[in-house]
């Protein structure tokens, strides 16, 4: 049988590698570790497609080690134990061993710590490689054991460079108009290996295809996006930062981006009901109804219709004027909350429903607001033994505007 055209056109040596200048390149970092002769174990953290497979077969190769692989998802501590001891021979006749695991963070934490022995005395050399965020998936304890290496998505001019090494292997140019090929590297996402497989369909068409012809061909991709991985906070977290940043367009983009990758719409108007409070708060004190009135909205109208009030309260967010100064507020009061311990509030702003409180002095001085000309009475709720902290310091913008003057006039009310 054939073989595939990914595997007819993986590299084999570093300089072939496209898009991962800053590893393999004059400079990079595997570049430098081969120079000097001191390969170490190694963690690739990159996106499907990228190269992490084919670099570590590399490595083997340009070092004269054995190479093993394996892969996470099909092996246990049986698997891993026959691959050591293999290891440990080999390195008793002079001969080091590359061990290159796929997606090793679907090993668990037992599985993980039984790496630890072998790569610190130096037994195998250990390449794994993740799409994971290694921080989270790996041990702490293996992780300090390894240098991770973070491969980026083939941008552009990298997919190009593979079309032109498939075209020259075939002999021809590939049938697609100029727009059509531009969404076939659309449609890669950034993935080489998913574009080389698409390659070898649209080779065995004879006439040119258009873009609509090219879809029907190859049906579209759906985007990479797993909720439970790092796409779902990277892209939750750049939602969220658009939003402060007034960047509805760029808000827009994102919450598209996550409906188009199934996400849950209601953890997105969760987020936005975050940023009412957290971003928004006083400045514009309709921003917080109005996006509990979008997810109300969307539970009565489901898909897709719901989506226009989720796009309505978006822009409305994203335009509307900023102020953190209740969560700063918030903080600061938490912080002398947890200092100040369990001080009493003063006796005035205590009640006392029974003559034993009278007689203790609660409600002593008290001061009912209304039965001042301001409807102000100026008296301080703090507790004795506090001094009078400011911890809500409204900006000017919105209207914290208003509340600011509001504040300014009762604190000269109060020193007077």
């Amino acid at each position: 049988m054939p073989r595939p055209l990914p595997e007819r056109l993986r590299p084999k040596a570093l300089d072939e590698i496209v898009g991962q200048d800053h590893i393999v390149g004059g400079q990079g970092t595997l570049t430098k570790m081969l120079e000097r002769g001191q390969l170490s174990s190694i963690i690739f953290w990159g996106p499907p497609g990228c190269g992490k497979t084919t670099i570590a077969r590399i490595l083997a190769s340009q070092t004269d080690l054995h190479f093993e692989q394996l892969s996470a998802i099909f092996s246990g501590v049986k698997d891993l134990r026959a691959v050591f001891d293999a290891a440990k021979i080999r390195r008793q006749n002079g001969q080091g061993t590359l061990l290159f695991v796929d997606e090793i963070h679907r090993f668990n934490k037992s599985q993980q710590d039984a790496f630890l022995p072998v790569v610190e005395d130096g037994t195998i050399i250990l390449v794994g490689a993740t799409t994971e965020n290694p921080s989270f998936e790996l041990n702490a304890a293996l992780l300090s054991r390894t240098q991770v290496l973070v491969l980026k998505r083939l941008e552009d001019e990298g997919l190009e460079t593979l079309l032109g090494r498939a075209e020259k292997e075939a002999g021809r140019t590939l049938p697609l108009s100029d727009n059509a090929r531009q969404a076939m590297k659309a449609m890669a996402d950034g993935d080489g290996r998913y574009l080389l497989s698409m390659v070898q369909q649209v080779m065995a068409v004879e006439e040119e295809l258009d873009e609509q012809g090219l879809f029907a061909l190859l049906q579209k991709r759906a985007p990479l996006y797993d909720k439970g991985d790092d796409a779902h906070f990277n892209l939750i977290s750049a939602f969220h930062k658009s939003l402060r940043a007034s960047d509805a367009d760029g808000a827009l983009y994102w919450m598209a981006r996550m409906l188009a990758g199934g996400e849950d719409p209601e953890y997105i108007l969760r987020r936005m009901t975050c940023v009412a409070s957290e971003d928004i708060s006083n400045a514009d004190p309709q921003a917080l109804p109005l996006v509990i009135a979008a997810w109300q909205a969307y539970e009565r109208l489901g898909l897709p219709e719901g989506e226009l009030a989720m796009a309505q309260a978006c822009t409305y967010l994203a335009c509307a004027p900023k102020s953190n100064a209740s969560y700063m507020a918030l903080k600061a009061a938490k912080k002398a909350a947890g200092e100040t311990g369990s001080l009493m509030p003063p006796k005035h702003a205590m009640n006392a429903p029974t003559k034993l409180m009278k007689d203790q002095g609660y409600s002593d001085g008290y001061r009912y607001d209304h039965d001042t000309p301001e409807g102000f009475s100026g008296q301080s709720y703090f507790p004795d033994d506090l001094p009078r902290r400011e911890f809500y310091k409204p900006v000017e913008r919105g209207f914290e505007r208003e509340i600011k003057k509001r504040l300014d006039y009762w604190s000269k009310l109060r020193s007077r």
